[in-house]
């Protein structure tokens, strides 16, 4: 299982138009994706997301993706992340999760309210 962090709306444009991308997808030719970890998508999550409402988990079933997947070192740190290099098909979406950070802004393991969406 990997997980991407992405927002309700961009996860409802998805739905509609049958396949989720993201501007990474343009600009580094890939989705950034995580383990779900704390050392990776927590990380990640206080890296770039801190404090950020709304936001859901996606699980995805790499083994359900159309488009390539690749596992590669972030900036020599020994840590490897999924990237997905391609729009994500539907299918390959198992399950939606709120993704709230505390009253801090910080996020945990915790964080993960529960599948709010079983797909």
């Amino acid at each position: 299982m990997i997980v991407h962090i992405t927002t309700r709306s961009a996860w409802a444009q998805a739905q509609h138009i049958g396949h989720y991308s993201h501007p990474s997808l343009v600009i580094d030719d890939s989705i950034h994706c995580s383990t779900p970890t704390t050392e990776q998508v927590i990380a990640v999550a206080n890296a770039y997301f801190l404090g950020q409402p709304y936001l859901i988990l996606l699980h995805i079933d790499p083994e359900r993706l159309t488009s390539a997947l690749k596992s590669e070192e972030y900036e020599d740190s020994g840590l490897f992340f999924p990237h997905v290099y391609g729009p994500i098909n539907l299918d390959a979406v198992l399950a939606v999760a709120d993704f709230l950070p505390a009253p801090d802004g910080l996020f945990s393991l915790s964080s993960l309210t529960g599948l709010t969406e079983t797909l």
